[in-house]
């Protein structure tokens, strides 16, 4: 009877294993930069010098997937047009996600809406909240784009969310004197990005290749948006010898030369 149950039983497949270890790895990087963030934020906030150019090298990670990944594919898998149209609908999304929803600029812990301290910071968490879903999605394009474009895609959003966690946290922090509740408060922004990678992880499985073109054109269309935004402005503004750029440019071949592996 042993014999015949382990006959019976499912083999040991080393590649789905691996696989599912790779996907904890990116669930894992994914919500890093918005946690990590929180914690900066109610015990000490980095240099901006730091900050500016950690943010200038996820810039140019996002860009650099974006036109050579995340774009060609895109028109390989559907068309052209189903590709712009993709970039168009994506960009279109964060515009609007950007103006309805009450955001910050992070890397500088700008405010743009006057408000009281602490419903400022209160809307700047909803808002991020939101804004960390279609971030999510885009991290999930891994699913039909192959493990490493996810696993660089997580990194760089994660890079990315780390600023805006300390920004949603330190304010908060400094209206409630709380540490532990305003860390985890500021932390739950990681939920929708892991909302948004489990729900497209999903998603990309039942849908035609035209659809899948589609969304990776979009998902280029919101990191090319975020990065022109928000990474790039609030990098170089308030530096004067541009120093920054050059750690965009690593970041780009960071890209190129993981090509290579």
């Amino acid at each position: 009877m042993s014999k015949k149950l382990f006959k019976l039983s499912t083999p040991f497949n080393f590649q789905e294993v691996q696989m599912d270890n790779q996907l904890l790895i990116i669930v894992a990087i994914s919500v890093l930069g918005p946690v990590l963030g929180s914690l900066i934020g109610v015990i000490k906030r980095p240099s901006d010098k730091f900050m500016y150019n950690m943010l200038a090298f996820a810039g140019g990670v996002m860009l650099a997937i974006s036109f050579l990944e995340l774009i060609p594919e895109s028109i390989e898998i559907s068309s052209v047009w189903i590709a712009t149209a993709g970039i168009i609908f994506g960009s279109i999304v964060m515009f609007t996600v950007d103006k309805m929803i009450p955001h910050i600029h992070p890397e500088l812990c700008h405010q743009e809406q006057g408000k009281k301290l602490k419903k400022t910071a209160l809307y700047l968490i909803i808002g991020i909240f939101i804004h960390n879903f279609p971030e999510g999605m885009a991290i999930a394009i891994g699913a039909v784009s192959g493990i490493k474009v996810s696993l660089v895609i997580a990194l760089a959003i994660a890079i990315h969310n780390i600023p805006e966690g300390i920004c949603t946290s330190a304010p908060y922090f400094k209206v409630t004197q709380k540490r532990l509740k305003s860390f985890l408060v500021s932390s739950s922004t990681a939920i929708p990005v892991l909302m948004g990678f489990l729900v497209a992880n999903q998603l990309y499985q039942y849908i035609s290749n035209n659809l899948i073109g589609f969304i990776i054109g979009a998902t280029a269309g919101l990191m090319i948006y975020i990065t022109a935004d928000e990474i790039i402005p609030s990098s170089c503004c308030k530096t004067t010898d541009h120093k920054t750029i050059f750690s965009l440019i690593l970041g780009i071949l960071f890209v190129i030369l993981l090509g290579l592996l």
